[in-house]
Order: C-alpha cells, then sequence, then structure tokens
C-alpha cells in the first residue's frame, strides 16, 4: 500500500439491440471514437445488459498484447490505458508501446498488428498512449485500399495512418504513412539524449477530413520548452492544414497585451494533452489547455496566461479562436485542465442549450454554451492567497462556477482532518498537519511545505466524465489525496535531492527560474493517506439544476477490502440500461453502478489494473463491455489484458 500511494498522484430483449457483423459498420450499436463519439459523452444507447440482468456478466473473450517490458528501457513509466474503438467488428487499439492491433470484436482473435517501431532505448515522460482515431474517405471507392483509416500516434512522435482492413500504413499520407511530430515545436531533444519529453498519448480528433492533435509535454523542466501548438493535417495527404499556439506569439493577438512582451517569446507548453472534442454541425474543435511552463512557478510568465489553464473552442476549418474561457488563471499548482470536453445538449431555464462540460482538477465542472462560450451557470471571481516566494505574483482571484459544488475537498487541511490505522498513526498525521502550511485550493508554493488540496493529481484527471442525455446526469470519478509541495531555492536543489529525507519526494529542476521543486502524496508511515477517506469518489450530477444528485466512495483497501474509497485513474461510461461501468481503482475490478441510485450491481475482479477507461459496443446481437487491464507504475497490479464480457448466451 505505501508503494501504491506513494506513487500515486492520481430489461429490454437482446434481439432488438444490435445487427450481425457485416461490412457496413453501424456506428449507433458501436464506439466510434476515444470518447464514445466525437463529444466524448462515454454514453452508448445499448440497453441489453441492464440494472436488473448485469449482475450475471461474465468473460466473454481476453485478448493479451504481449508487452510486459521486453526491451523497453523504463518499463515503470509506461501503462496499456487504452479504450479500443470499434468498426466494421473489429476492435482497434494501441499497446503501451505504440504498436497498433486490430482484434475481432466478437471472438477477441487477432486480425493483425502494426510494429510502429517506435524507439524503446528512450525515457519517456509518460510513456502511455490511450487509443486510436477512424476516419472514412467517403470519396474513395468501398474497396479501395485506405478508404477507412486509422490514425495512431507513436510514444516517439509520429502520427500514423493505417489501412483499417489490413494495418498497412498509407502510403499517401505524409512521408510513407506517417507524419513527423517533432517539427514546428521547438522540441529540446538532441540526439543522444535519453529522455523524450514530447509526445502525443490522446487519440487525435477528427473533422472534415482533418485529423487534429494536440501534445503531452514534460512538466516543470524549465521555462523553456516545447511548444503545446495544437495542429491539424489532412487526412488524405497529412499535409498540415492549420496550427493555433495557446500562447500568442504575435503581437497582433487581442490576448498578446496580457503578457509580458520580454518574456513571451520563452513562454512554453500550454498544451492539450488530454483528448479534444468536435462538434461536427458547428465544425467546432474544443481543446483543454494544461499550464505553461513550468508549474509551480509563474515568475518568469507574469499575467493571467491566457489561454494556458482553459477550454477554448477553434473555428475546425481555420484553427481560428471562437470563444475561450480560463478557468485557472497563472497556474501555480499543475492544474491542467486533464479532461476531455464532454459536449452535451442540457435542458437549461426551460430550454436545450448546446452545451460543453469541463471536468477540472480543481473538483468542479464548468458549464458553457457551446456557440458563443456564455456559462449556464455563473462564475464568480474571488479572492486568493497572495503570500507567494518573492518575484512570484499570484493572481488576485479565480474563477469558482457557482454551480454545480465542488466533488472533491478544496478547505484549508486542519488536524481534525487527520486520520490513520490507529489512534498512534492518526497522532502522527495530526502533529504533520500541524506543521505544514495549509490556505486551501489556491495557496501559493512556498519554501515551507505546503499541503496542496485536491493536489496537481485532481480532482478530476484525464478519465473524464461521462453523460446520460435522458436522465441529463454527468457521472464523474474524483480524487481527494492531497500533496505536499515546495520550492527549493536552486543553490539548494542538489542537496535536498540527495539528502535521505526527502528519498520519496518527485523533484523538478524548473531551469531558468531561482526554484526547483518537490512534491509527494501526504501519507503516513503505513502508506495510507494521512487525511479522512474517502480518497476516491464516484458522483452523478444533476445538471439541469447543477446539483449532486448522489455521491459515493470507490475502491476497496487492499487486504481488509474496506470500501473506503481509493484514489485511482481512468473513467467512466454510462448506458441508456441505466448502468454506470469504471475500473480506475486501485484494487483490479471493474465495478457497475445503478445510474439512478449508485448503488453497486456488480463487481469483477480483472487480471491485472483497470486504470483505462472501458467501452462497449454490440455485434451478433450482443452486447459487450470491454476494458483494458494494464496497470499503472506501481499504482496496481501490471499486465497486457484487453478482456470483454457479456451476458450469457
Amino acid at each position: 500500500m505505501r508503494r501504491i500511494v506513494l506513487l500515486i498522484l492520481a430489461a429490454v430483449p437482446v434481439f432488438v439491440l444490435a445487427a450481425p457483423e457485416q461490412s457496413a459498420p453501424d456506428l449507433s450499436q458501436g464506439w466510434s471514437a476515444y470518447g464514445g463519439d466525437p463529444g466524448g459523452t462515454r454514453y452508448s444507447s445499448l440497453k441489453q445488459i441492464t440494472a436488473k440482468n448485469v449482475g450475471e456478466l461474465k468473460v466473454a473473450w481476453t485478448f493479451r498484447t504481449g508487452e510486459l517490458g521486453q526491451g523497453v528501457k523504463d518499463w515503470r513509466r509506461s501503462a496499456f490505458e487504452a479504450t479500443p474503438i470499434l468498426y466494421d467488428g473489429t476492435l482497434y487499439l494501441t499497446t503501451s508501446s505504440t504498436d497498433v492491433i486490430a482484434v475481432n470484436a466478437a471472438s477477441g482473435e487477432l486480425r493483425w498488428r502494426h510494429d510502429s517501431q517506435s524507439r524503446k532505448d528512450l525515457h519517456y515522460s509518460d510513456g502511455v498512449s490511450r487509443g486510436v482515431s477512424l476516419w472514412i474517405d467517403e470519396q474513395s471507392a468501398h474497396d479501395a485500399p485506405c478508404r477507412a483509416r486509422i490514425f495512431a500516434p507513436t510514444l516517439d512522435g509520429r502520427l500514423l495512418a493505417l489501412d483499417a482492413a489490413t494495418g498497412k500504413p498509407c502510403a499517401d499520407f505524409g512521408e510513407q504513412g506517417a507524419v513527423n511530430l517533432l517539427k514546428e515545436i521547438r522540441s529540446q531533444f538532441q540526439e543522444g539524449d535519453e529522455w523524450r519529453n514530447y509526445l502525443v498519448t490522446s487519440p487525435p480528433a477528427i473533422l472534415d477530413g482533418k485529423v487534429i492533435v494536440g501534445s503531452s509535454i514534460g512538466d516543470n523542466r524549465a521555462v523553456l520548452e516545447e511548444l503545446g501548438t495544437v495542429r491539424a493535417f489532412d487526412a488524405r495527404s497529412g499535409r498540415r492544414v492549420w496550427s493555433w499556439d495557446p500562447i500568442p506569439r504575435d503581437p497582433g493577438n487581442p490576448v498578446y497585451k496580457e503578457w509580458d512582451s520580454a518574456s513571451v517569446g520563452n513562454a512554453s507548453a500550454a498544451n492539450a494533452w488530454a483528448p479534444l472534442s468536435v462538434d461536427t454541425a458547428r465544425h467546432l474543435v474544443f481543446v483543454p489547455t494544461g499550464s505553461a511552463s513550468p508549474d509551480f512557478f509563474g515568475g518568469s510568465r507574469p499575467g493571467d496566461n491566457r489561454w494556458a489553464n482553459s477550454i477554448v473552442a477553434l473555428d475546425g476549418d481555420t484553427g481560428t479562436l471562437k470563444w475561450g474561457q480560463q478557468l485557472v488563471h497563472h497556474d501555480l499548482w499543475d492544474y491542467d485542465v486533464g479532461s476531455q470536453p464532454t459536449l452535451a445538449n442540457i435542458m437549461h431555464n426551460g430550454k436545450a442549450v448546446a452545451a460543453v462540460i469541463q471536468a477540472t482538477k480543481t473538483g468542479f465542472l464548468f458549464t458553457f454554451d457551446r456557440d458563443n462560450g456564455t456559462p449556464l451557470f455563473p462564475i464568480e471571481e474571488r479572492a486568493v492567497p497572495q503570500d507567494a516566494v518573492p518575484g512570484e505574483q499570484p493572481s488576485p482571484t479565480q474563477p469558482y462556477p457557482t454551480a454545480p459544488p465542488a466533488l472533491v475537498r478544496q478547505s484549508k487541511i486542519t488536524p481534525d482532518d487527520a486520520w490513520g490505522v490507529a489512534w498512534f498513526d492518526t497522532r502522527a498525521c495530526r502533529r504533520r498537519i500541524e506543521q505544514y502550511r495549509s490556505e486551501g485550493l489556491f495557496q501559493p508554493p512556498a519554501l515551507k511545505d505546503s499541503l496542496m488540496q485536491p493536489g496537481n493529481a485532481g480532482g478530476s484527471n484525464w478519465g473524464g466524465i461521462a453523460f446520460d442525455p435522458e436522465r441529463q446526469l454527468a457521472v464523474a470519478n474524483t480524487m481527494n489525496l492531497p500533496f505536499i509541495v515546495a520550492l527549493i531555492p536552486r543553490a539548494e536543489l542538489a542537496a535536498q535531492r540527495d539528502a535521505e529525507e526527502y528519498k520519496d519526494f518527485e523533484f523538478a529542476r524548473q531551469l531558468g527560474t531561482p526554484y526547483g521543486m518537490r512534491r509527494r502524496s501526504f501519507i503516513s508511515n503505513f502508506g495510507i493517506p494521512c487525511v479522512k477517506p474517502p480518497w476516491g469518489t464516484l458522483a452523478a450530477i444533476d445538471m439541469q439544476r447543477g446539483v449532486i444528485k448522489w455521491q459515493i466512495p470507490l475502491g476497496d483497501t487492499p487486504m481488509i477490502h474496506l470500501n473506503l474509497g481509493m484514489p485511482g485513474l481512468g473513467g467512466p461510461i454510462v448506458t441508456a440500461g441505466g448502468v454506470i461501468f469504471i475500473a480506475a481503482s486501485l484494487d483490479d475490478r471493474l465495478r457497475a453502478f445503478d445510474t439512478d441510485t449508485g448503488k453497486i450491481l456488480w463487481t469483477a475482479s480483472l487480471p491485472a489494473g483497470g486504470q483505462a477507461t472501458p467501452m462497449t459496443y454490440a455485434i451478433g446481437g450482443r452486447q459487450y463491455v470491454v476494458i483494458a487491464a494494464g496497470g499503472y507504475k506501481d499504482m496496481s497490479t501490471r499486465g497486457d489484458y484487453l478482456v470483454a464480457y457479456a451476458l450469457p448466451r
């Protein structure tokens, strides 16, 4: 348990549901994109599996990728977190090393495998790949090669286009089926380096014949890092069509004047590492952005830093900004917007509104009109603490939505919040809390050890939310895991990094600033969080009224199996059958919950950790629920399993 927490951050008849496997896909019965659909709702209209019969689910098939770290330089940093997509009876996904795999959706048998030839001799800042995307070239003949294309990013910075039928590269895309994503992003990678810090870990978005990618950039290294540019490529040729940098480089940009002209040239990142969403009717791309670099000191990037830590809507044809809303000003806490925007039609004040819901690491759900960015629930600017280190100037206020309420704890941590497995453990945690600084959600980092709540892992992380359109419910899993954070004068950084006292801390250089940084999760000597549970929850939020309908602990503790709610990574899906499916927690289990009540209906032990988001589809008259069980770092059991569940025939 100690290692687990240390390394975390964070009744309808069957025959009416599904058509048999055929050459023409029936996307209404499938899972056509990473988030279920282009808008990331993670909702399925299937209802063969219901709240009444979900307890009868059994393993239908298991597929193994065969990747368990062979030949990989840094296996601990890699993880199998993919969510497959369905097309024409086949599931498509990426492995932890970004090979692309096609699996028979009915039997789990391998159809083809493409070796991406990603370099395994490098350390990657985030060695994961969460999936692929599909594009159909309607101008091609039905049986033409690469009419259906699978787009997959690789760990070493390429975007592949593969024939969905055969797995062979589409030679007309880029250079023999691949585009080099390391161009035009101010790559800091030099030959001979062992680290690669520019990656694409999320599947690209597809809109109007364009493939649109963000990026994952290694945090906290320096002021000068890679550019967080969002780019669109022509799906046939691979030609770059447009690009959008969240940090303004041109004085003609309306927000350029909000940046310091002397330092904006070195401002970096603000990258969109979470999946993007698209509105095909409005031809809009919705982009969630992260912090400008580095995360915990912003003296070299004064001001609000727009459009970092924001949700923005881009014109899908040109990449120009339609509207934006910044959700954290001048980020000092690594509060990236790390969840996919969710496009939902919400009943608000008696009428249907095309909305976008954005979950955040701070534990808020922000909700906006998709057309113009107007908040559906008012947002208030509230004063926040200002006691920062010399050279830092925090934003005087931060945005708070008036509804829904926060899904996580955000207040100051007091000795009354201490918790332990025994009285002496609780006492030790209480004494530590008394020693640490704690001022709530937006306290600036300091030289003194500070308790950050909810912390850089969230809140909501990359698993995002699911939305049930019939019930108007958003379903979200969140974490309550405080972190200890401290800034370190540069002259003291090397000594602290080598000190036995700080052996369990993560250190960051933050080159170009006066301070390094160290952090770790706030846990006791037993490896248990030092604050009261739950440390992970699942909630259903009524988006018409902006209230929490129910919220429950998610996940059991190891060995004694108490449902205290554990930290977790991964997200939920929700179905028309009234069932929520989610794994995410550290206890290697997949669970089903009643959407209306939050009551647990079914649980299954996975062969490895389910730190991925499940998906569901119907084929051959049978509904399946599938999840990648690969584990994550040392948080849960490692594996290479893709597991499918279905009702008995």
